[in-house]
């Protein structure tokens, strides 16, 4: 079996090797993604591999089935980047991968903290000896309302970390989750909006919920509301998210993903330009924290993401059918 992994991390490089050692597998990798211009790599592949970085659209899906390969496993959750329907309804088998929820769970936790007790101006001020407290007065968790937006794996194991410091969870989701229902109250979409001092998104994004947190929802919100993402970037709207900052209708903004980050986040641009204005503006303010997609990143979820992407390959072509199937 022939397996072609595209946009290869040198953190995943320890995995990875364990896997050629197999006498049955061929694995050939690349730190580019999967595009036209690296379609060359599949001649004779059977399987693909890839992160979030490599858009598979209908153009791509055929020129991927015309060089034969067969089966598709994204090494992460979502799947956004990856024409799903189609690739099915042209005989691909496609995967995501799932790991376990408690490294984002976390992440999401430290992010709220970190808003909510002005650590990012505390910061700057102690690099610069500055150690005034003046405009670093705080707010404690247990005096708060949370508001979770999608009650999945991820945002149920928040919800489980956050009933340790004696907040209000309210909860949102289309689907309800038992595991979590003596911990939360489930309420309606504007309900939540209206009650929540903190609100942290969990969402799988897709065309009903793009965009899903605009000046029509940032209305609806308490003023002084912090707002958290570490779920994907285009469920936010970057320019009402943006007046809501300058208003002050927004307290704070903690994102771990944002629109168009693609060709900036995981790359080095320390010596160049950021072209995104959206991204360069609201970094500068005291009250925004962006981190560069990282709340996945610890060492035992990225080694599930390549394990599962991995075995999901093995198993379509030893099975026809792997447990994360799309």
């Amino acid at each position: 079996m022939k397996i072609v992994i595209y946009e290869e991390r040198s953190y995943e490089n320890k995995v990875i090797e364990e896997y050629k050692k197999n006498p049955e597998l061929e694995i050939i990798t690349t730190s580019e993604t999967l595009n036209a211009n690296t379609l060359n790599l599949l001649k004779g592949a059977d399987a693909v591999s890839t992160l979030g970085y490599s858009v598979l659209d209908k153009k791509l899906l055929d020129k991927i089935k015309e060089n034969g390969v067969k089966y598709l496993s994204t090494r992460t959750i979502g799947y956004n980047h990856y024409d799903v329907k189609y690739a099915k309804e042209i005989g691909l088998k496609v995967s995501n991968v799932t790991y376990a929820p408690n490294g984002v769970a976390d992440f999401t936790v430290m992010l709220m903290l970190i808003a909510i007790r002005k650590y990012k101006p505390a910061m700057w001020r102690q690099n610069v000896n500055d150690y005034t407290l003046n405009g670093l007065m705080g707010k404690e968790m247990r005096h708060l309302t949370v508001g979770v937006m999608g009650t999945g794996r991820i945002g149920a194991a928040v919800i489980k970390n956050l009933s340790g410091f004696g907040c209000k969870i309210l909860a949102y989701d289309v689907y309800k989750n038992d595991s979590i229902k003596e911990l939360v109250q489930y309420v309606e979409l504007d309900e939540l909006f209206n009650k929540s001092d903190i609100i942290t998104l969990h969402m799988p994004l897709n065309k009903t919920n793009e965009n899903i947190i605009n000046k029509s929802s940032i209305d609806k919100m308490k003023d002084g509301v912090v707002i958290v993402n570490t779920a994907r970037g285009e469920l936010m709207n970057i320019a009402d998210l943006t007046d809501g900052i300058e208003s002050k209708k927004i307290g704070a903004l903690a994102l771990d993903v944002f629109e168009n980050e693609n060709e900036i986040y995981h790359h080095y641009f320390s010596t160049d330009i950021i072209k995104n204005k959206d991204m360069a503006y609201l970094r500068q303010f005291p009250n925004v924290i962006l981190t560069q997609h990282m709340a996945f990143f610890t060492d035992s979820a990225v080694e599930e993401m390549i394990s599962h992407s991995l075995n999901c390959l093995i198993s379509f072509y030893k099975t026809n059918t792997c447990a994360n199937e799309l």
